[in-house]
C-alpha cells in the first residue's frame, strides 16, 4: 500500500483504503482490483478511479441486489447509477471523487479483463501477476457494427435534410452532430477494426485512439446555425463519410449501399436548389 499512497492522490487515496477494508470485512467479497489509468501508471489530475471486486460464486446476485451498500461504505454520493449493467455501478462522491465499480465472481474470471490492474487484495490467492489481456471484438460483431454506422449514417442524413427543408435549424444542427458522430467511430474502425467499438460514444478518448490527425477534414464541418454553413457542413461530413465507408465495406464484404448514396445525393442538391 505505501506504493499505491504515492500514486493516488488523498482523496482517492482514502477512498480506496476504504474500499480495502469494506471489501476485507464482506465475506462475500474474495478479491479487489485498481483498474484503469492508476494501475497503468497514466493518471493525471483528471483521472476517476476505477474498481473491480470479485465476489464468490455463490453471493454474486446477493451482492449485485445489494450493491448500493456496499458503496455506501466508501463515501457520500451525491450521483449512483448502473445504467442498467447489473455488474457497474457509476458514482460520485460528495468530495467530488468519480469511481466506476465493476463486480465480478469467482466463476466469471474468464470474462474479466483489464489492460492493468493492481491487486489490492486477494484472500484466495486467484491472482497471478500476469496481466489480463483485453479480447478483441469477435469479427462477425464488428462487421454488424460497420453494416450499422454506414446504413443508420445514410437514415439520419434524411433527416438532417427534412429539418432543414423545413426550416428546422436546431434539429439539423443536432442531427450534424449525430452524423459526425459516425464519421469518427468508421475511423476508429479504420485504425483498428477489431478494437472495441464506440457506437454509443464515438469521441470517448478518441485522441488516444487514432490522434486529431485524422479526423482534422472534420474541423470544417462546425457551422453556425445558418441553413447554408449548414449544409455546406453536412456536404463536408458525407465526403469524408464516403472516404472512410467506402473503403471499408468493400476490405470486409459489405455490399455499399450506393443507389441510396445516390438518392440522398439528389435530394440534398434538392434542398441546396430551394435555399438559393
Amino acid at each position: 500500500m505505501d506504493q499505491l499512497t504515492l500514486l493516488l492522490p488523498p482523496s482517492h487515496q482514502s477512498i480506496l483504503e476504504r474500499f480495502i477494508a469494506a471489501s476485507q470485512s464482506d465475506e462475500r467479497v474474495i478479491a479487489a482490483l485498481l483498474t484503469g489509468s492508476y494501475a497503468r501508471g497514466s493518471a493525471d489530475d483528471y483521472s476517476d478511479l476505477d474498481l473491480c471486486l470479485i465476489t464468490r460464486s455463490d453471493a454474486y446476485q446477493d451482492f449485485i441486489a445489494k450493491k448500493k451498500d456496499f458503496i455506501g461504505q466508501l463515501g457520500e454520493p451525491l450521483f449512483l447509477e448502473d445504467f442498467n449493467l447489473p455488474d457497474r455501478l457509476l458514482h460520485i462522491f460528495s468530495d467530488g471523487t468519480e469511481c466506476d465499480l465493476v463486480i465480478s465472481s469467482q466463476d466469471r474470471l474468464d470474462q474479466l479483463y483489464s489492460a492493468s490492474y493492481r491487486v489490492v487484495l486477494d484472500k484466495k490467492g486467484l491472482f497471478p501477476e500476469v496481466m489480463f489481456t483485453p479480447p478483441a471484438t469477435p469479427p462477425a460483431d464488428q462487421l454488424e457494427n460497420l453494416s450499422r454506422l454506414i446504413n443508420w449514417f445514410w437514415h439520419d442524413l434524411s433527416h438532417f435534410i427534412h429539418a432543414l427543408g423545413r426550416g428546422q435549424l436546431w434539429w439539423a444542427f443536432g442531427e450534424l452532430e449525430v452524423l459526425r458522430g459516425f464519421c469518427v467511430s468508421l475511423t476508429r474502425l479504420q485504425h483498428d477494426f477489431l478494437a472495441e467499438a464506440e457506437l454509443g460514444e464515438p469521441y470517448f478518448k478518441i485522441d488516444k485512439a487514432i490522434g486529431a490527425d485524422a479526423l482534422a477534414p472534420l474541423q470544417d464541418s462546425f457551422c453556425s446555425l445558418v441553413p447554408a454553413a449548414m449544409l455546406q457542413a453536412a456536404l463536408t461530413i458525407l465526403h469524408f463519410f464516403q472516404e472512410q465507408a467506402i473503403p471499408l465495406a468493400r476490405a470486409h464484404g459489405l455490399v455499399y449501399p450506393q443507389r441510396l448514396e445516390h438518392l440522398m445525393q439528389a435530394r440534398l442538391e434538392k434542398v441546396s436548389n430551394k435555399l438559393q
